[in-house]
């Protein structure tokens, strides 16, 4: 087995050599105990521009088959969210396409597909609540007729307009009653987009807990669910044992997800995950020995892949999806490390080094000389292959 040494953020280098067995990838129907969607990345056109602030140029052929490859582990997609880089280089029309094309994939296969739903359209210097509604609205027709599961992401626009929680109220109540369906919302902490702090109109998002329930309890027949991406397991699980019968809580807490999913005795979180997409072939092997009642071999597999998802979410939290895409190329589901405004660049050499040793330890390398062989390339461009 071959060996590189790999640099370890003090200066020095270390040997690394892979210790685990390829990762099975092999097809698996989806979850039955657990509604569980991976929200996947875009890869970037390396023979077009991708240059920050520009249009984003998609490899269209490699974006599609990622997703191919998340719902042959049966897992559901949720595209054109901030995994996918929206807000971070993914431009509105962009993201319209993206809609679109994933929407006709899904709709060959019969698979599930959630598309996010935003405010990224438009300009901030002339927006007002009444915008707001109408850039979501926008958006909602473009996803319903792509005949996906909308997602209600949480808006900059909204929160830098608001004036306090019933301007929330108000935009998310005429929004849902605009709905043709069921949506997931969708509750991104600061911690991801430092622009959404103080959402829903509370300083501390402890006291927005029962509002937002409250909300949801108003329009229960009009949400699937509610993602929550607050990175703090005790707020979503005092959230989750709120909401109404039937409604949902996809857990989007990419730190403690194997225990909230799991659930206890009041219940259990779904999933939507950016860290799924990393880790598809063990989230679908754990969700199925969950489903057999084997909650021995679901912790055995889930467990390891903490440490790697606390490392892909480490601050800067934003810059997660550059620790996604590089996994993507690592296990050979894009050709290049390139993304979308050169966020390739969003992590140092260090970084991608300790991803590729905890992406060994947790067991998700389909291909691990693979793996190897690529980041040698990446050594040797930096000038440290030894």
């Amino acid at each position: 087995m071959n060996t590189l040494l790999l640099p370890e953020g003090d200066g020095s280098l270390a040997p690394f050599t892979p210790s685990g067995a390829p990762a099975d990838a092999s097809p698996l129907p989806p979850a039955r105990t657990r509604t569980a969607y991976a929200a996947a990345h875009v890869v970037a056109d390396p023979l077009r521009p991708n240059a920050p602030g520009a249009p984003a140029h998609l490899d269209w052929d490699a974006t599609l088959a990622f997703r191919h490859h998340l719902w042959d582990q049966g897992l559901g997609v949720a595209d054109a969210m901030d995994t996918a880089q929206r807000g971070m280089g993914l431009d509105p029309a962009t993201v319209a396409e993206l809609v679109r094309r994933s929407g006709a994939e899904a709709a060959s296969r019969g698979a599930a597909l959630a598309c996010g739903v935003g405010t990224d359209a438009l300009e901030p210097a002339h927006a007002d609540l009444e915008s707001v509604v109408t850039a979501y609205g926008d958006q909602l027709d473009l996803v319903h007729k792509a005949g996906a599961a909308p997602v209600l992401m949480a808006s900059r626009a909204l929160a830098a307009l608001a004036a306090g929680p019933d301007d929330y109220t108000r935009v998310y109540s005429r929004l849902l009653h605009r709905a043709q369906g069921p949506v997931i919302l969708h509750w991104l902490g600061a911690v991801f987009d430092p622009a959404l702090a103080g959402y829903w109109g509370y300083t501390d998002p402890a006291d927005a807990i029962e509002p937002v329930a409250a909300l949801i309890a108003d329009h229960a027949d009009r949400v699937d669910g509610i993602k929550v991406s607050l990175l703090d397991a005790s707020l979503e699980v005092r959230l989750r044992r709120l909401l109404p019968p039937g409604v949902r809580l996809y857990t989007g807490d990419d730190f403690h997800y194997p225990d909230l999913i799991l659930g206890d005795e009041h219940g259990h979180s779904d999933a939507l995950l950016g860290v799924f997409a990393a880790i598809a072939p063990a989230a679908a092997r754990a969700l199925a020995a969950l489903d057999a009642g084997d909650t021995d071999r679901y912790r055995a597999l889930l467990e390891p892949t903490v440490p790697l998802a606390r490392h892909l979410f480490s601050a800067p939290t934003p810059h997660y999806k550059t620790g996604i895409a590089f996994l993507a190329w690592l296990n050979g589901h894009q050709n290049g490390f390139h993304m979308v405004g050169g966020m390739q660049a969003a992590r140092d050499l260090p970084h991608l080094a300790r991803t590729l040793r905890l992406a060994d330890a947790a067991g998700v390398l389909t291909d691990p000389d693979l793996a190897l062989e690529r980041t040698r390339s990446l050594l040797r461009v930096a000038g440290v292959d030894r």
